[in-house]
């Protein structure tokens, strides 16, 4: 779940984390919410909660947000739009890995 994390962080996911003195939360009301003492342990529980891994619903925004942060001479972004051709989830979100990784080097 530790590349589920990486792109939780990516989709900006830790700066929805509601925190007040030591209670930290976290909703995707109705289906889910999460409280604990602290940023990282949400951060954790939202990364087994996610489904960026199992579901093309989740994925694909992040293939979005990859796209809109790519340039024309991106060669992690074009690794993504090969693996969409394929219609191959789990090389789609191999693909979306790599490009957050190296996307999160260079910033």
């Amino acid at each position: 779940m530790k590349n589920n994390k990486l792109i939780a962080e990516f989709m900006g996911l830790e700066n929805q984390i509601l925190s007040t003195d030591n209670i930290h939360s976290w909703s995707d009301a109705p289906f889910f919410y999460i409280t604990k003492d602290s940023k990282e342990k949400v951060m954790k529980g939202i990364a087994k909660y996610s489904k960026y891994h199992t579901s093309w619903d989740w994925l694909m925004p992040v293939v979005s947000k990859c796209r809109c942060n790519s340039d024309s001479e991106d060669s992690h972004w074009e690794e993504i739009y090969y693996t969409l051709e394929e219609c191959n989830l789990n090389t789609t979100y191999k693909a979306v890995v790599e490009f957050i990784n190296e996307y999160n080097q260079n910033k």
